[in-house]
């Protein structure tokens, strides 16, 4: 349950991360409104307050994040900007998840 918990804290933190930075993105170099930058300063606010739910540390909490960032960026990329992933963008991927599941799971003594 607590592996569980843990990948929904990193989902959600996730998609606010990318989606705050993305709605600045829009305002800063698509000339969106400032209200796609404010929102997205709120969600960048929001992504802080739920990296902390984390059950472990803060470095080893933020070294997982970039990969779970990397695979919801690949898909934000893919499902928002119409970037289809190739094989190196899902093998990096894999690799990258990989790496955060030692990270946060493997046992230790």
């Amino acid at each position: 349950m607590i592996i569980l918990k843990s990948l929904i804290y990193f989902c959600l933190a996730g998609i606010c991360e990318i989606g705050g930075g993305y709605l600045i993105w829009l305002y800063l170099r698509a000339g969106r409104s400032i209200w796609f930058a404010l929102f997205g300063a709120i969600l960048l606010i929001l992504y802080g307050f739920i990296a902390t739910l984390q059950p472990t540390n803060f470095g080893r909490t933020y070294a997982a994040y970039s990969g779970i960032f990397l695979l919801i960026s690949l898909l934000w990329g893919w499902q928002v900007d119409g970037i289809k992933p190739d094989q190196f963008d899902w093998l990096g991927g894999a690799i990258a998840l990989l790496g955060v599941l030692v990270i946060m799971y493997a046992p230790r003594t």
